[in-house]
């Protein structure tokens, strides 16, 4: 090889070796590794041919072949398979060396391994990395944290690589310590989840009570796209019901319907419980997922079990209007709740998180990249401190002005027998956080009925609380109030 590289992947799957040729032609060195050779081999040979891309045989090869200080950067599969590199690496590595993992991490293995790696005298980042092939090839969407002494030794090579947005700008930006980059990569992709169910119920509304073709309904995802609801699941989805099989009929109606996952959206759901954030859009497009599994049973289901035959008398081109409101205010709701978690994490784990500048980072490359995140990120430039999405004057118009048409499809769509969680979710969290009073109170006296639970009173101080001996066979003694 001729010089040292700048920077070290391990991992030639389809993000790692995307990754590898973005580098490259935003001219840099790159040396490539994979545990398997041959496969090195045939990515210098094939792909990486004539650029600067040096092929290593052996993790001592890798290191050696890196300026100082070494950067190696982690494409791999998440969990065992990163600490057992990061094993492999420590030995050859010198102090100020930087390990990157670049996968899906779950964030409190991120938190934990950058601890373990800086008491080594090395420096950690875990960062998201979203877009895919293309995004990896073209620009993706980088979120890194871990380490912060490691961001200026990496900061040029990672901004290079992103997506940029209009002015130039890049879609990464450091955003926090420990595990901060994953944790913020996790949301982003719990966001993902719920936008993608959003499309798919709306869809299944066009199918199956407007008795749209996949022709019809391409029409009118290539009109949104072109609107306030653009975004790259809006444009691939207009391409999806445009594409043909063999037979000249659509592929999409000849896919099975049982979706898969890969962990993030749950981890989100599982972290928001943690973190008692009412992440109830997002949640339900993964209990979504899990229902579309259970084909067999749903099969079986539909034999004995009957509702409503799907019908629709009303003007059609009115109630596609109504669908394209319904979407766009539970994406803002799926968001809101998406920031809320955030907000939430910065505050328990002590990250400063930059919410407009996240929203930068997500505004092209990724895959939830859309139109309205430019809106997002300037509502938190406006008011960094912004309790709720929902409550900046331009979200909170649109919600206003689109709620008719939200909760007529919700109405439509229960009449019908058609399953929409999570519009329905968005619509029921819209009209629980607008709420004065909620009947908890009711909850309440529940618990302190049974279990001496305890309860505080309207016009008393917050903190102090109350217990009543609701038969008369109890006692006056209460259960110790906590919040788990």
């Amino acid at each position: 090889m001729q010089g040292k590289s700048d920077i070290g992947v391990i991992g030639i799957a389809v993000m790692g070796e995307n990754l590898i040729l973005n580098m490259e032609s935003k001219g840099f060195h790159v040396t490539a590794y994979n545990r398997t050779v041959d496969k090195v081999e045939r990515f210098v040979n094939g792909r990486a041919k004539g650029k600067n891309i040096y092929g290593a045989t052996s993790i001592e090869d890798l290191i050696q072949s890196l300026k100082s200080p070494r950067k190696v950067m982690l494409m791999v599969k998440a969990g065992k398979p990163v600490d057992d590199f990061i094993e492999l690496l420590i030995p050859h590595l010198d102090k100020g060396d930087i390990i990157i993992d670049g996968g899906n991490s779950h964030f409190p293995d991120t938190e934990r391994r950058t601890k373990y790696v800086e008491s080594k005298g090395l420096y950690y980042i875990g960062t998201g990395v979203s877009g895919g092939e293309e995004g990896a090839l073209l620009g993706p969407s980088i979120m890194p944290g871990g380490s912060p002494a490691a961001w200026p030794a990496v900061k040029e090579i990672f901004q290079a690589i992103a997506a940029k947005v209009a002015d130039g700008s890049p879609c990464c930006d450091w955003v926090g310590n420990g595990g901060a980059g994953h944790f913020v990569k996790m949301v982003h992709n719990g966001i993902e989840y719920g936008d993608m169910q959003l499309i798919n119920e709306t869809y299944q509304i066009m199918k199956d009570v407007l008795g749209m073709t996949a022709d019809e309904m391409h029409e009118v995802f290539k009109e949104w796209n072109e609107g306030e609801l653009g975004s790259y699941l809006i444009e691939i989805t207009r391409d999806i019901l445009a594409f043909k099989d063999t037979d000249g009929q659509p592929l999409v109606d000849k896919i099975l319907d049982t979706a898969g996952q890969k962990g993030t959206g749950k981890w989100t759901g599982t972290v928001a419980l943690d973190l008692g954030v009412p992440l109830t859009l997002i949640a339900e497009s993964v209990f979504a997922r899990c229902l579309s599994a259970l084909k067999e049973e749903r099969v079986a289901a539909s034999k004995v079990l009957s509702g409503p035959t799907p019908s629709f008398n009303g003007d059609k081109k009115a109630f596609i209007n109504d669908l394209r409101d319904a979407l766009y205010a539970a994406k803002v709701i799926s968001y809101a709740q998406g920031y809320q978690m955030m907000a939430a994490a910065a505050k328990e784990f002590g990250w400063e998180l930059n919410f407009g500048s996240i929203a930068l980072m997500w505004r092209e490359g990724c895959i939830i990249r859309s139109v309205f995140l430019g809106k997002i990120k300037e509502a938190f430039d406006k008011n960094p401190s912004l309790q709720n999405l929902i409550l900046d004057d331009f979200f909170k118009d649109k919600i206003q002005s689109a709620q008719d048409g939200w909760r007529r499809v919700v109405a439509t769509a229960a009449t019908n027998g058609i399953p929409i969680p999570c519009i329905s979710a968005g619509l029921n969290y819209f009209d629980g956080y607008r709420c004065q009073r909620l009947p908890a109170n009711l909850l309440q006296a529940q618990r302190d009925y049974f279990g001496a639970h305890t309860y505080e009173l309207l016009g008393k101080p917050r903190g102090q609380f109350f217990h009543t001996n609701w038969t008369g066979r109890g006692g006056e003694t209460s259960s110790t109030t906590y919040d788990v």
